[in-house]
């Protein structure tokens, strides 16, 4: 499969849709290297990655339910249940985080962007070697700092949650073709 096809192959492929096969260590080292190679001004590669499995991964699940019951008064049964499943059902929990530079250059949106994009190289990684994924950016987020203990500057922007699935996935759509997104400047 070419670039163009694999871009257009990419979905999110969500926990309920995982089954229990294993994601192999040489297939996760594979994609984490992806990241590596995304584009980001003043070299400053500011992606860091806290990979989460087995009971660990259990264990801060439980750690954000805590929390959460801290934060938010009377968290319904439902949100429990939700946030619970997606950490049980996948094999696999990146901690996706952001170094941010303490000089403030280049400015914290490049550094957001340059995360963004090796999410999104792990993404189109994923993808190939048929392992669904996605991100997710949940309210609690801020919540997730004192479980890794994270370094000064360092935040935590999102979970990439990873499973083997099975079967195939819808075609992608958009709402409008590129054309109607494009205006064209020339002499």
């Amino acid at each position: 499969m070419d670039i163009f096809e694999l871009i257009e192959k990419r979905r999110s492929v969500f926990p309920e849709q995982y089954n229990e096969e294993p994601i192999l260590k040489e297939e996760l080292d594979k994609i984490l290297a992806t990241a590596n190679w995304a584009p980001n001004h003043r070299h400053t590669e500011p992606w860091r990655f806290k990979v989460v499995q087995g009971e660990i991964k259990l264990k801060l699940a439980e750690f954000i339910l805590e929390k959460n019951a801290e934060w938010e008064e009377n968290p319904s049964s439902f949100k429990r249940k939700k946030i619970l499943s997606k950490f049980e059902q996948s094999h696999t929990v990146i901690a996706i985080c952001i170094q941010k530079s303490p000089t403030g250059k280049p400015p914290e949106w490049e550094e957001v962007s340059a995360v963004a994009m090796a999410v999104q190289n792990m993404w189109l990684a994923c993808t190939a070697l048929n392992i669904g994924s996605y991100w997710s950016s949940p309210s609690f987020i801020n919540l997730v700092d004192d479980f890794f203990k994270l370094k000064e500057g360092e935040s935590c922007l999102g979970f990439f949650y990873m499973g083997k699935f099975d079967g195939e996935l819808e075609e992608g759509k958009r709402k409008s073709s590129i054309h109607s997104k494009v205006e064209y400047f020339t002499d």
